[in-house]
């Protein structure tokens, strides 16, 4: 957690109400960053005495983030990125990440967020061999972002779709086809050679669940949980990358001193476009 007295309020931004918890900037406390709000911070915390492992589920989630990216930019040789609901910056981002493999890789950032286009210059310090954009756009509306995405990227060359944590905030009813639409729109926009890779919070652990439960009668834009197998569903038509769908702490592991990390009901994977 953050303290208030060391870490200083992010700057006031046209067009954010600091009265509503928001899911970014909770996000952002989570991992221990500062841009957040009283709001952010006491809906984090309420999480958190519900399901304390929700520090534990930020962390790992961004360490999958960035053996994902290291793969693909590296044995997979992708040299361009659409991170979608990329969220407030923190350390190794997406470009950093994919540009210390490979300094002439190509990042696009989308997300619709006020607070974060107000830190777009931080997401925009990439190496000046690669590119690194920004586009506000909506992940509800696929079509758009693949129409802004051709200024930077070249969608004859494979692309890999970045989407972490994000489809949780689309309804998981009626056989998941909204997000399943989502994924398969923009994957379609994309050529053979190209990867989806995502990660989500289930609904396998009890406590997270019940803390998601109270989290969206706090105002905040609903999180809605998936069974692990809607989650693998997002994947359909793609050759998935060894070792599939699973847990996100099983998924190509780094060497760990400290044991293994626990269990926080997140899955995750990799899957290629033939």
């Amino acid at each position: 957690m953050t303290d208030d007295s060391e870490s200083p309020p992010p700057p006031n931004v046209p067009g954010i109400d600091t009265t509503v918890p928001h899911s970014a900037r909770i996000w952002n406390y989570w991992l221990g960053g500062k841009d957040h709000y009283v709001v952010d911070r006491e809906a984090g915390d309420q999480f958190a005495v519900i399901y304390p492992g929700i520090f534990d589920l930020a962390r790992l989630s961004r360490y999958f983030l960035g053996r994902v990216v290291r793969y693909l930019a590296g044995e997979a040789g992708i040299r361009q990125f659409l991170d979608i609901g990329t969220g407030l910056p923190t350390a190794d981002n997406t470009h950093e990440v994919a540009q210390r493999v490979n300094p002439e890789a190509r990042i696009v950032y989308v997300d619709n967020d006020p607070l974060i286009l107000a830190h777009a210059n931080a997401l925009l310090v990439g190496d000046p061999r690669g590119a690194t954009a920004y586009i506000e756009a909506d992940l509800l509306d696929p079509e758009t972002i693949i129409g802004e995405v051709r200024n930077t990227l070249d969608l004859n060359e494979p692309v890999a779709l970045i989407l972490m944590q994000v489809l949780g905030h689309v309804p998981n009813t009626g056989g998941d086809e909204q997000a399943r639409s989502i994924v398969r729109t923009l994957m379609e926009a994309l050529p053979a050679g190209s990867y989806l890779a995502l990660n989500e919070s289930t609904n396998t652990n009890e406590l997270n669940a019940k803390a998601t439960a109270l989290y969206n009668e706090s105002g905040a834009t609903p999180y809605y949980l998936r069974d692990p197998e809607q989650i693998v569903g997002l994947f359909e038509g793609l050759e998935l990358v060894e070792p599939g769908i699973v847990p996100i702490q099983q998924w190509r592991p780094d060497p760990n001193p400290f044991g293994d990390p626990p269990e926080v009901g997140v899955w995750g994977g990799i899957g290629r476009k033939l």
